[in-house]
């Protein structure tokens, strides 16, 4: 009789596990979605900050519709990507566009002191900073599932439940370049 209350004991505790360990798979993929989520909320404030930022570059800096185009196009780009990989490949295309457009503002003193300018270009740096902390946010969550999914017994249970690794949002190659901050001088 004791060897049946052992043996189901022992079946009880291995199922509690069982759901513990779906439950805190369930737990992290949903904490990635939001990560994911907060980033998208911030790219989508720089997104809608940029056409202002260019209209107001445009009615100073007439001769360089080059540049403004390339901010617009790469704008375009990054809206479109989906996966992480591509979004940080985008998003380090587009800082590259802005750094060229604020470089090109350095020769227009007059938008230098247009008060609109200022004010988008703080609230554009603002949003790099927010970006910067919900991609670290992401990529903490990311690294603790995957860590899990790999980890020995918790892996038996991602295999088992289908749970996937997820893709860090990294800078890519042009790393170096992509964390120095959008340049914001006067």
């Amino acid at each position: 009789m004791t060897t049946t209350y052992v043996l189901l004991a022992i079946a009880a505790v291995l199922v509690l596990w069982v759901v513990g360990a779906y439950n805190r798979f369930v737990t992290l993929m949903t904490r990635v979605k939001e990560a994911w989520a907060d980033i998208d909320v911030q790219l989508k404030r720089r997104y809608d900050l940029i056409p202002n930022l260019v209209e107001t570059v445009k009615g100073y800096a007439t001769h360089e519709a080059g540049t403004l185009e390339k901010v617009t196009e790469m704008r375009t780009r990054a809206m479109s990507a989906t996966t992480p990989a591509d979004k940080a490949e985008a998003e380090n295309m587009l800082s590259g566009a802005l750094k060229s457009l604020f470089a090109v503002s350095e020769n227009y003193p007059n938008l230098k002191a247009n008060e609109n300018f200022v004010e988008l270009q703080r609230e554009l740096s603002d949003t790099e900073n927010k970006i910067q902390a919900a991609r670290r946010f992401y990529n903490g969550v990311v690294m603790e599932l995957n860590t899990k999914i790999q980890s020995f017994p918790s892996n038996l249970i991602a295999n088992t439940f289908g749970f996937k690794a997820s893709d860090f949002f990294q800078l890519g190659e042009n790393e170096q370049a992509a964390k120095e901050p959008v340049a914001v001088k006067f």
